[in-house]
């Protein structure tokens, strides 16, 4: 189980990352924009933190996506 939430977690800072410099924007812009602190939009999009919904929606805002645009990889 812990695996599989961890590719997860992988899977989706890839797809963060690959959205944001779409926009072509830093990781400290794209934090701005989603009201979190830099140094936490680089540990999600190295699969490093367990992001909450809250968190996926908030981000997901800034890219001007939808939740469910994030998780379709």
């Amino acid at each position: 189980m812990a695996n599989l939430q961890r590719q997860f977690q992988i899977l989706l800072g890839k797809k963060i990352r690959e959205e944001r410099e779409k926009m072509g924007v830093s990781q400290e812009r794209l934090g701005k924009l989603a009201k979190v602190h830099r140094t936490y939009v680089g540990m999600v999009e190295r699969g490093e933190k367990n992001i909450t919904i809250a968190n996926m929606h908030k981000f997901a805002q800034a890219l001007g996506l939808q939740v469910r645009d994030l998780i379709d990889f």
